[in-house]
């Protein structure tokens, strides 16, 4: 656990480029500079709690990089094991959320996770058999908290996800419309929409019960419907037209979604 108030960075070549081998949740208070995690970049001008994963490569910008308040919980995946959080922490798609996408808190939620993060604090300055399991369950109870409040800000940005829903549909409309060859895939959408997949499924499972995967499958069901009741494209060229590689692979997801086959399909509706 670091107390980012009493920390300073120092100038050093690492910084410019560096692989960080643990879980970190950093709660960020009146922080300034950027850290580039991956791909994107968090950008701290802004009180948030964020989350990275282990393997990533980072970088500081240490030259406008000033520390502010709040707090650095780092562990090690190897301190997971044999507890259930070694799976579960796998189930929470806020360690894969990009820049833009970290949770903002209110004065309550801080509280609630500054209490948490104290306790864990607490039990590492006492180190007895009893300690790690504690500190597990102190971070599973944060985690817990973190996919509340992300689904809090889900719905308190209603106005601003609503766009995000037009545009999506939106997107893969034009998609399945235009000649892009291959399957519309969860990354082209997240990447046109300048979010990562996991952030835009859990957006929209908490509007609409269903994942980007789902939603798209239901588009592409929709069409192969419309292509089969309108047209006399062979279920071979309707799957090549909908970016299957092989039509036993478009028949096989058809007839999960219908119960029928294509064929049983085109059949029952003439």
């Amino acid at each position: 656990m670091i107390n980012l108030a009493e920390s300073i960075f120092l100038e050093d070549e690492i910084w410019k480029g560096f692989v960080n081998r643990f879980y970190c949740v950093a709660l960020k208070r009146e922080t300034k500079g950027k850290i580039r995690y991956g791909q994107q970049h968090y950008d701290y001008d802004k009180g948030v709690l964020s989350f990275t994963a282990p393997n990533q490569v980072q970088q500081l910008d240490l030259q406008n990089m000033e520390c502010g308040s709040g707090y650095l919980l780092i562990f090690h995946p190897d301190f997971l094991l044999q507890h259930t959080l070694a799976n579960s922490i796998h189930h929470y798609g806020f360690f894969d959320y990009a820049v833009n996408e970290a949770l903002h808190l209110s004065a309550e939620e801080e509280d609630d996770l500054i209490t948490i993060l104290h306790k864990i604090d607490k039990e590492c300055q006492h180190i007895d058999k009893h300690t790690q399991e504690i500190i597990l369950t102190q971070i599973e109870s944060l985690l817990k908290y973190a996919n509340r409040f992300y689904e809090r800000q889900f719905l308190t940005r209603k106005n601003n996800n609503s766009a995000l829903l037009t545009r999506f549909e939106q997107l893969i409309d034009d998609y399945f419309n235009s000649d892009i060859q291959g399957l519309l895939t969860v990354q082209y959408i997240a990447a046109q929409m300048n979010l990562s997949p996991n952030y835009l499924s859990d957006l929209l499972r908490v509007h609409t019960g269903q994942n980007t995967q789902q939603h798209i499958h239901e588009k592409l069901i929709a069409k192969a419907k419309e292509k089969l009741s309108t047209t006399s494209l062979s279920v071979s060229e309707i799957a090549y037209a909908l970016g299957f590689e092989h039509a036993q692979s478009f028949s096989t997801l058809f007839k999960k979604k219908t119960n029928l086959s294509p064929l049983e399909f085109r059949q029952a509706f003439n």
